[in-house]
Parts: C-alpha cells; sequence; structure tokens
C-alpha cells in the first residue's frame, strides 16, 4: 500500500502527525498541504511536515488520493463543499473529529454522491499543546483509531483507511456515528467538562490561587485535560450537546448520592461507593496495560 499524495487540509499537531507517521512508515510519495494560515503552512513546509505549500484546500486536494481534513469540527461542512468537485470514487477522505454524528451529517450535505470516498475517524490521540510545531511521526503509535463507516461508504475506502491506520501502529474499531458520540460524551467530553469547571470554580473563589499553590500530583493528573485548546472544546461540546448534557446529569446524580452520605455521616456505605470506583479504576488500568 503506497499513496502517490497525501492531501493535508489543516496542518496543525494531529495532521501534521498523520503526515509524519506516513512519511516515516513509506506509504506516501508526497504531501500537499494547505491551511488557513499561511505561517502554519510554511512552518509545516521548513519541519518537512509537508513538501509543498497549497493557495487553497482544493489545489490540496489537486491529484491527491489520501486527503486528511484535520480542521476543527465545526468548520467541517465548509472545507469538504470547497474540495467536493475534485473528489473522485478512487481518492480516501478522512477527517479527524471528536464527534462523529455531526460530521457525517455535514458530509452528506457537502459530498452528496461522493461521500463514498469519505471514511469519518477518530483517532484516540493528541497532546494538550496544539500547532503543527508539536507535530509527531510517534502521536498515533499504539492508540485506538475510531471508525464510523455509513452505508454509502464505499467497501474499497473502508478497508483502505483501515490498513492505513493499521499500519501506523493503531488499534482499528468501527461502530456507528450515534453509538460513537453516546461513549465519547461518557468518556472524554465529560470529564474534560469536569476538568474546566473545577479550575473556573478554584479560581473563582477569593483564596483560589492561594490553593491553586498548593495542589500537588492528585490535582495535576485530575485537571491536565483542562488545559486543552478553548476552540476545538467549545466545537465539540456545542455539537455533542444533548450526549454531553444526559452524561452530566448521571454524573450529578451520583456525586448528590455521595454528597448526601458525606452529610449523613454515613461512612459504611461511603466506603462503599469509594470502594467500587477504586476497583473499577483498577480493573481498568490493568485491561489497559494489557492491550
Amino acid at each position: 500500500m503506497m499513496f502517490e499524495q497525501l492531501g493535508l487540509i489543516g496542518c496543525g499537531l494531529m495532521g501534521g502527525s498523520f503526515a509524519l507517521a506516513l512519511k516515516r512508515a513509506g506509504l506516501v510519495k508526497r504531501v500537499v498541504g494547505y491551511s488557513k494560515s499561511p505561517s502554519t503552512t510554511e512552518l509545516a513546509r521548513k519541519m518537512g511536515v509537508i513538501d509543498v505549500e497549497a493557495p487553497s484546500a482544493l489545489l490540496a486536494v489537486a491529484g491527491a488520493d489520501i486527503v486528511l481534513i484535520a480542521v476543527p469540527v465545526a468548520a467541517t461542512e465548509a472545507t469538504l463543499k470547497s474540495i467536493k468537485h475534485l473528489v473522485t470514487p478512487q481518492m480516501l477522505i478522512m477527517d479527524v473529529g471528536s464527534t462523529k454524528r455531526d460530521v457525517v451529517e455535514a458530509s452528506r450535505r457537502a459530498l452528496r454522491e461522493q461521500i463514498g470516498s469519505f471514511v469519518p475517524a477518530h483517532p484516540i490521540a493528541g497532546k494538550e499543546v496544539s500547532g503543527v510545531a508539536h507535530a509527531d511521526a510517534d502521536l498515533y503509535a499504539g492508540k485506538q483509531v475510531i471508525l464510523t463507516p455509513i452505508e454509502r461508504t464505499l467497501t474499497k475506502q473502508l478497508k483502505k483507511a483501515v490498513n492505513v491506520w493499521t499500519a501506523l501502529g493503531c488499534r482499528v474499531v468501527q461502530m456507528s456515528p450515534e453509538a460513537h458520540d453516546a461513549a465519547f460524551a461518557a468518556v472524554s467530553h465529560l470529564p474534560h467538562l469536569l476538568s474546566f469547571a473545577l479550575m473556573n470554580a478554584l479560581v473563582g473563589q477569593p483564596q483560589g490561587q492561594d490553593y491553586l499553590s498548593l495542589a500537588g500530583p492528585g490535582f495535576r493528573d485530575f485537571t491536565r485535560i483542562a488545559a486543552s485548546d478553548p476552540k476545538v472544546w467549545r466545537d465539540i461540546m456545542l455539537s455533542n450537546r444533548e450526549e454531553l448534557l444526559a452524561q452530566s446529569k448521571i454524573f450529578q446524580q451520583h456525586l448528590q448520592a455521595l454528597e448526601h452520605l458525606i452529610a449523613s455521616g454515613n461512612s459504611k456505605a461511603l466506603e462503599s461507593l469509594i470502594e467500587r470506583a477504586s476497583l473499577t479504576r483498577a480493573d481498568w488500568h490493568m485491561a489497559q496495560n494489557q492491550k
């Protein structure tokens, strides 16, 4: 499996890392990149992430047999519309968005009869820092990638997508866009919401900065994801709002249950709920290490 040209739309952390990983694996001959910011595209070329700077998304796709769209989720539809005229049934197009139902809906509207070439993808990888300067050929190695094909996705393109991510050292899982969004509201979007809320709750107090100066490793681990890109997470939370709010309600019920036990001094029941959480976390961590 060798691609002639990767058309990279969005030369940031995710897109840049994909290009570097493809190059290192010897899977692509040439990378043509486009970013909204010319300085980003220029830096990507100087770093060797891309070989050619394209002046538009459409021209990044011209002559490409694989295309990666690594833009904020909210920009997916406009991006797909801008490249539609050059999309062919031979071309593999993927995204890297953290939500999938909205991306699939956008692709239906934008690509119409060309939608078979599009394989929605969500690599479970990233860093708290963004931008091409942090692009890393190892970003995806050993990570999970979720593909959410629809009924019109071409079997040939889906197989190519599976092969590409597998060749980069990823574990590929397939599910429906709806199942994806429900799951990631629970295991990714809600934890980010809680982390953002905790940081704001802390610094919103008169003594907040003093408290923050005393925080240790537990606080560091819990709030690591609060340093994530604000625009990216604004888009994710708004695009998956129904599932996220449903998970937030479930969380609040469990928080209130713990609060009730603390208020009533019910030490036995409190310990039981803490133990349940502790054992579940330990089992999950062990399973992760065995993958």
